[in-house]
């Protein structure tokens, strides 16, 4: 056996001994055609140097003279270019790998290979190992270690993967090499890897051979238009538009008036290439043009208005590319994109399958199925992931995998595609750093596996993230500041004049270098530094730098051409074009069974949809009870179909909403080359198809048989065959609309629309010969339509109707047989029984003989909404990359901004032109650092200290228990700014929370004092917390939301002035004067992340908190220089007095500086470590020394390597339990002292009235709500969208209930025009819910989250606010609706029957807007919320009495629900006054007609049965013609309405929305707390408890 040495792997420099090959393209250079194998690079101990500051770069790419311990191993596409020079060839001997030189001889590669010690990975053992041994496979026996351990899959895919669990201080790591055991690994990795990426599969792959490996771009220039700045939209621009218009062109001229944004140069002259292989990192703040660059190279250029220089991808172009080759190029966003009810495995299988090469790409004999279980094995064990293949993805509102877990599947997914060229823009926003290392260390291993081109864009790099790159560029304002090695960053910016500080990482170095406030110059170099992007650019171009990266790119097109001969080659017509690996079928079969698995894995909403189907059914069959089948029947028989149909079909408006956040997962796919977007939309028809199926039966089976339709099973039948097609119409008719439409809210708009033509104009509500010219065209386009006609056929064909009082004219005394008829259309004279044909012939027009044809006609509606929904998904495109616009309110305008919006209506503001300060050039640095300021000396001083002890905190956890904090203790004092930190999962938000008392779940225990004390009622209201998401009211501006924070939270004894004269320091010390008058937003329509930070910062401090402060993850999500900021920010505070206690995650060594004291938790929330850092961390590096552990390098990270230390986030870890160290060192010990003495000092020394003011709320409740009030009137004044959209709605529905009821009659019919006129107007109210709805529950998630947690206001004042907004835009809107409706119809003109429809619409409009916030208050969010709307609506218009008459109604629910249903009251308040003394006179087809007896007039026999039941008659030609009314007062009694209620019905409705508005405070009561009280003093507990007290 080869003797062994052990050696210091730093001693190992270049090309050790023994080194692994790791890559795949290194393990197939191992491979020869021969069957020989290939000699490795061996060099010299003599040779392994150590130089000081020399970086590992174990897990870089080849090209770049700096190695590591690495045995160099010539890759395919690098060995041809023979400029390495990367070790003394003197000191260089070859070595074969499984024995004795043979005296061959290699150029050596630019592949540096990673070694691992055989010790580190020795207790890993295989996950999933196989079940069929290697020797039953036919495969070598598997290899041992020295050990005598058998080599697992785990150790290989360790090596491959470069994981190391040590990334820092590897000076003291030991490597132990043995060449037998690398022998071993080395055939076990080519064996494991060359099945997905060796050199056998690429023998066997046209797939990979025809790749276009390597990124060209050159005088890369991208224009766009933006609108960098915006004046706040108001309701009353809608008015002062006009005005403001002339007034511009007069004062300014015309040219002021039309201008187009203008515009703007987004990414300015870029040359580069990223060599197959390696890592481009793209540095630049937000907005500086980072995410356009990968958009662009990404081959994403929807939404730019010029691009132009050259791109190329292996020598093809860009144009080419997204021809031909799409799936050769990769972009893809921050956002991780899935479908949350899938499980890990669904996912990646899925995409596997869309990319499972053809026969021609696989190897021989190697099935699909093979192919994709091997690659799955390859991936999760890759990517760390098998522990989660059955755990579903989740999102925010399923439970799912974690974040840093969804990271991993995205990159898997992407690995799945094989892309050659790779973007990712900002992928690791909102990790923490070691989450983000693993991240960035997968992505570099697919690179070196894949040999692909990797442009990653990163917000907060550390150190160990830079060093895995290759090349860098600094972008800034859209202008290359550089673009060359990462090596080479540092010092070509330092020669530039630029000074980085100590512990400050390369990354924020770079991206400091733009900032005025962050950079810092040399000494004598203060004139002699660029300042601005164009200086940077201009001195990049001129520098060597540039032409040596000129020369790269020459070096790679050389390259090029070889390439292109050698992919040309080998193509064939499989691989002619790559835009899709699968053909279109199996395309939609793979779609197909992933849309199943999506549907089924949400299986609550498929029960809960299928329940509620059931409840809907029962509602409606006992409504319909056992219908007669005789005269008494047929109007709710008509009524009972009608329903049937319109019930199926308006439950696919949910598909409208699935459509929409279903859409970017499609877009990412598609540019992931999976599937076409057509593949897709037939999917989800062909997965309809069963699902419609069973909803149909479900329905039908009970509505059809409980209401006793036609009872034979071919009528049954062709009815479920009926509402099938017309259902799966609907469903594809919702889905086109929204592929069509651009936004949600555009396709809602249509979709209203169509809703009321669907329901008005099937010949239900209208006969098809009342219906008006204008409109009549839309039966013929409307399928609801032909499927009504269809089962109206089907359920009369054959039906005789036997004629029954009070249809039977007339009947009772006096009346004989032979001389009555039937008072219903298709009448016979003298006949009391009707045939079923002609009564549909005569009321409808509707015939048998067409029933087919109209199957037939839905047939067709069907396939061409699924043809339109195909090309809908086609051409749609992702979002345009819009900027990041600041919105102002009007008359707060910077004047710089001002003069801009003015010249064009654009301010430096772009998303790619980031937010400019007002820097004077060449006096930043003055400015920043001169201090002639110091408005943090206005902030509130804390002067008491908040303690807590032997905290812990238990919640239920799967039938059990589980504890998340375990006896935690600390404080926190004024001056000090202490940071909490741990492993994600260790509980510090937890922890926060706890301390802040805003735990509503669980049980916590513990000490929690304020100067010695119990905490105060107004400890929450007296403290400040900074929550993490930034929630705010968005429509207010900045100053607005401070000054709202410092009216209801400082003390009702400072003057109002005073208050906001502080606002207006905190606004200084925050340095947010430019953008005061800004208003809030959304993210890229209002303030950047930074901008948010500061005002969620600003509000917690305008408070003028008397305690302390909380931050939640007051740096997440933003890049190095915010975070820079916003920690520099509360430094200042914490300077200025205030007790600032903060989780962070880990921060750089720069922001670790800032801090006063460390809360350190593990995982399972115990402290490791609690107090004072030292200078450079000195004291709480030298505890971790004193105890155990590794030394920490000078130039290390404190905060990486205390939670190195520990073993945070590494499941490997088998080291101490800190916490254990921590409960016995002395340190605790004196911290316990500590605390106990200063609870007992401040507990003696404080004064009684030093925790000022015991009040719960600092202001009274009417001021309370009074600002409340006011807030909420304002944010409606400034959201035009939602005031304009409601009163467009009530305009257009209003116009169309008069244009489709214009001018009515006074016939039978007519009469029932008008109520079905007012009926549609009931009918308005869901759309209009609908849209009140997300805004009354924004408010309350504002209030929820935020604002009821600070104490700030009471949660009535919530609810007046948000009820008494909604009431004069409802009062106007409804005023508007009645005038277009009102009018038109033909109602009486009278000035009391108008005011008095008038007040009734009022009402409606008040009603339904309790009647919604009702519904959203008990509602947890939006989507239950409109899912219960139709729910709630059906129940109340089902029971008012028109879709089934009082008459027809089931005693059960005529006796009591009838009279609580609002509707009832409304409907008959309506139709007593439009038709009170209204004469009528039937039209022709509406007269029953009978002979009189022998002797008697007409007038003579029917005088009994009219002075009894109304109506008249008259004499033409010995033949009666009898009128069922003779005025609308007798039309309304049939309904059970009389002209006498009308005033108790008025104020019966008054009662009802009184009732809603006692709904919505009883049920937000319930929701922000009242449920828990309840459930509290009705537990057995709370019994007991008064059951002891009575005894």
């Amino acid at each position: 056996m080869t003797s062994q040495q052990t050696i210091p792997t730093s001693s190992l420099v270049d090309g050790a001994p023994g080194a692994w090959p790791e890559t795949l393209d290194e393990i197939a250079a191992l491979q020869r055609s021969d069957g020989t194998q290939p000699p490795i690079v061996e060099r010299s101990l003599s040779s392994n140097v150590v130089h000081p500051g020399e970086r590992d770069l174990s897990l870089r790419h080849p090209d770049h003279q700096f190695t590591d311990d690495r045995t160099i191993v010539p890759s395919p596409v690098d060995s041809d270019s023979g400029n390495h020079n990367l070790a003394d060839p003197e000191k260089i001997s070859v070595v074969p790998l499984g024995g004795p030189s043979n005296g061959a001889s290699t150029t050596p590669s630019d592949e540096s290979i990673d070694e691992e010690k055989v010790e580190q990975i020795k207790h890993f053992q295989p996950i999933n190992p196989s079940k069929t041994s290697d020797s039953k496979r036919g495969l070598p026996s598997a290899k041992r270690t020295t050990s005598g351990r058998e080599l697992t899959e785990e150790d290989l895919f360790k090596v491959l993967s470069r994981r190391r669990t040590n990334n820092s201080g590897r000076q003291d790591s030991i490597a132990t090499i043995n060449s037998e055991h690398d022998g071993a690994e080395r055939a076990e990795i080519e064996r494991l890897m060359s099945r997905m990426f060796g050199k056998g599969r690429q023998a066997h792959s046209e797939e990979e051979k025809t790749r276009h490996v390597g990124l060209i771009f050159r005088h890369l220039t991208v224009k766009g238009m933006g609108l960098g700045a915006a004046l706040l939209p108001t309701n009353g621009d809608t008015f002062l538009g006009i005005p403001r218009l002339l007034k511009r062109l007069f004062s300014k001229g015309s040219k002021v008036t039309g201008g187009k944004p203008p515009i703007r140069t987004l990414i300015d002259d870029f040359n580069g290439c990223v060599k197959p292989g390696e890592m481009l990192l793209v540095l630049g703040r937000p907005g500086s043009g980072c995410s356009t660059f990968l958009k662009v190279l990404g081959n994403q250029r929807f939404g730019y208005q010029e691009i132009s220089g050259d791109v190329s991808y292996g020598g093809t172009s860009a144009k080419e590319m997204m021809k031909s080759f799409r799936g050769d190029v990769l972009y893809n966003p921050e956002d991780d994109l899935h479908f949350p009810t899938l499980s890990v495995k669904e996912t990646l299988t899925f995409a596997l399958r869309t990319r499972t090469p053809g026969k021609e790409s696989r190897q021989e004999g190697e099935s699909r199925s093979a192919y994709v279980r091997e690659f799955l094995r390859v991936v999760a064990k890759l990517f760390w992931i098998e522990h989660t293949m059955g755990t579903q993805v989740g999102n925010e509102f399923i439970r799912g995998v974690s974040g840093g877990e969804k990271k991993r599947v995205s990159i898997a997914e992407a690995m799945i595609t094989k892309a050659s060229t790779q973007c990712w823009d900002n992928s690791t926003r909102g990790l923490d750093a070691s989450t983000a290392l693993e991240y960035v260390q997968s992505l570099r291993t697919m690179t070196n596996m894949a040999h692909t081109a990797s442009l990653v864009a990163l917000y907060q790099a550390g150190e160990t993230l830079y060093e895995l790159f290759d090349k860098v560029v600094v972008i800034d304002e859209g202008r290359c500041l550089y673009y060359g090695p990462t090596d080479d960053a540092k010092a070509y910016f330092e020669g530039l004049g630029f000074h980085c500080p100590p512990r400050c990482t390369t990354a924020e170095f770079l991206t400091a270098v733009v900032d005025p406030h962050e950079r810092e110059v040399r000494p004598g170099w203060e004139d002699r530094i660029p300042r601005t992007a164009e200086d940077f650019q201009r001195t990049y171009k001129s520098s060597e730098v540039y032409q040596r990266n000129l020369a790269d790119i020459q070096d790679l097109e050389s390259q090029i051409d070889e390439q292109r001969r050698q992919r040309e080659a080998a193509q064939s017509k499989a691989t002619k074009t790559k835009n899709y690996t699968i053909p279109f079928h199996q395309q939609v079969m793979a779609c197909t069974r992933r849309q199943f698995l999506v549907i089924l894995g949400d299986r609550l909403s498929l029960f809960g949809k299928w329940g509620g189907i059931v409840f809907q059914a029962v509602i409606v069959g006992s409504l319909f009870f056992n219908m007669p089948q005789t005269a008494a029947g047929l109007f709710p028989r008509g009524g009972v179909l009608f329903f049937m149909l319109l019930f199926n079909a308006l439950l696919a408006l949910a598909e409208l909403t699935a459509a929409f956040s279903g859409r970017p997962i499609m877009l990412k796919h598609k540019s992931f080359s999976f599937y076409r977007p057509a593949a897709y939309a037939i999917a989800q028809v062909v997965v309809d198809v069963p699902l419609v199926i069973i909803q149909v039966l479900i329905f039908s089976v009970i509505v059809y048989w409980m209401s006793n339709l036609r009872r034979a099973a071919s009528a049954y039948f062709i009815a479920v065959l009926i509402l099938f097609f017309t259902t799966m119409t609907m469903y594809s008719f919702f889905r086109a609309v929204g592929s069509l439409s651009g936004s949600l809210d555009g396709a809602t708009r249509v979709t209203g629309v169509s809703i009321q033509a669907l329901i008005v104009y099937t010949g239900y509500l209208i006969p098809t010969r009342k219906m008006r010219p204008w409109f009549k065209w839309l039966i013929h386009i409307n399928p609801v339509q032909y499927g009504y006609e269809a089962l109206i056929a089907n359920e009369f064909h054959t039906m005789q109707i036997q004629c029954v009082p009070p249809y039977l004219v007339p009947y009772g005394p006096g009346s004989q047989p032979g001389h009555q008829a039937c008072a219903i259309q298709g009448s016979r004279p003298g006949q009391t029984v009707v045939d079923g044909e002609e009564y549909i012939r005569s009321s409808y027009n509707y015939t048998r003989a067409h029933l087919w044809r109209n199957i037939g006609i839905i047939i067709a509606f069907w396939l061409f909404f699924v043809v339109l929904t195909m090309i809908g998904m086609e051409i749609q495109k992702p979002n345009k990359g819009g900027g990041a616009v600041t919105i102002f309110k009007r008359g707060q305008v910077p004047k710089s901004v001002q003069k801009e919006l003015e010249a064009g209506g654009s301010a430096p503001h772009d998303e790619e032109m980031g937010e400019k300060k007002d820097v004077i050039p060449g006096k930043a640095e003055e400015r920043h650092d001169s201090g002639e300021k110091h408005p943090e000396k206005g902030v509130a001083r804390n002067e008491t200290v908040f303690t807590w002890t032997n905290v812990n905190y238990t919640i239920p956890y799967e039938g059990g228990q589980r504890k998340l904090l375990q006896d935690v203790q600390g404080y926190v004092r004024p001056g000090r700014l202490t940071a909490l930190m741990g492993a994600s999962g260790a509980g510090k938000t937890t922890l926060l929370n706890t301390l802040a008392q805003r735990i509503n779940f669980g049980v916590v225990a513990g000490d929690f004092l304020v100067d010695g004390r119990p905490l105060p009622r107004s400890f929450q209201r007296a403290t400040g917390f900074a929550e993490q998401q930034d929630i705010h009211e968005p429509t207010a501006t900045v100053r607005e939301a401070l000054r709202f924070s410092a009216l209801l939270r400082q003390p009702r004894e400072v003057p109002i002035e005073e208050k906001y004269d502080y606002v207006e320091r905190v606004i200084e010390l925050l340095e947010m004067e430019s953008i005061a008058g800004a208003v809030i937003g959304e993210i890229g329509a209002g303030l950047n992340q930074e901008q948010r930070k500061r005002v969620t910062i600003g509000v917690e401090l305008a408070s003028k908190p008397e305690l302390l402060m909380f931050l939640d993850e007051p740096t997440s999500g933003l890049d190095s220089g915010a975070a820079f900021n916003i920690v520099r920010f509360l430094r200042k505070l914490a300077d200025a007095g205030q007790a600032i206690l903060c989780t962070i995650h880990q921060p750089s060594a720069m922001l670790f500086e800032y801090f006063d004291e460390l809360l350190l938790l593990k995982s399972g929330g115990r402290v490791v470590y609690h107090g004072s850092l030292g200078k450079d961390s000195r004291t709480l590096i030298d505890y971790f020394e004193g105890n155990g552990a590794k030394k920490c390098a000078p130039h290390a990270n404190p905060a990486e390597y205390m939670l190195e230390a520990i073993g945070a986030g590494n499941p490997d870890y088998k080291g101490k339990d800190w916490g254990d160290v921590w409960a016995s060192s002395p340190e605790h010990e004196e911290r316990t002292r500590e605390i106990q003495e200063m609870i007992e000092d401040r507990r003696n020394t404080s004064a009684v009235g030093s925790t000022r003011d015991n009040r719960e709320f600092a202001m009274p409740i009417t001021t309370q709500i009074v600002a409340v009030v006011r807030r909420t009137f304002v944010s409606y004044w400034r959201s035009p969208d939602y005031v304009t959209g409601k009163f467009i709605l009530h305009i257009f529905t209003g116009l169309f209930n008069t244009f489709t009821f214009y001018k009515l009659g006074h016939s039978s019919i007519d009469m029932q025009s008008r109520l079905f006129s007012i009926f549609m107007t009931l009918t308005i109210s869901p759309p209009l819910i609908q849209q009140l709805q997300p805004r009354f529950l924004q408010y309350r998630n504002i209030y929820k989250f935020r604002e009821a947690n600070s104490k700030i206001y009471h949660w009535a004042a919530f609810c007046v606010a948000t009820i008494l907004v909604e009431m004069p835009y409802s009062v106007v809107a409804g005023t508007i609706y009645f005038n277009c409706w009102y009018w038109g119809v033909g109602f009486p003109r009278d000035s009391f029957t108008a005011a008095y429809t008038w007040m009734l619409t009022m009402l409606f409009e008040v009603y339904y807007v309790g009647f919604g916030q009702a519904i959203a208050s008990f509602s947890p969010n939006e989507l239950l919320a409109s899912i219960l709307v139709p729910v709630f609506f059906l129940f109340v218009v089902s029971f008012c009495g028109v879709v089934a008459p009082y008459a027809a109604l089931p005693k059960f629910w005529r006796s009591w629900m009838y009279h609580i249903t609002p509707f009832r009251y409304l409907f008959e308040g309506y139709l007593a006054v439009t038709v009170h003394g209204v004469p009528v006179e039937c039209a022709d087809n509406e007269l029953a007609r009978f002979t009189p007896p022998s002797g008697q007039t007409c007038q003579q026999y029917t005088q009994q049965f009219i002075q009894r039941m109304g109506g008249y008659v008259r004499e033409q030609n010995g033949m009666c013609m009898f009128c069922q009314y003779s005025n609308g007062d007798q039309f309304a009694a049939g309904f059970n309405v009389f002209y006498s209620k009308k005033w108790m019905d008025f104020g019966v409705m008054w009662a009802f929305c009184i009732f809603n508005f006692v709904m919505v405070f009883f049920c937000t009561w319930l929701y922000m707390g009242g449920a828990r009280k309840l459930k509290a003093a009705w537990s057995p507990a709370a019994r007991k408890q008064r059951k002891a007290l009575k005894d």
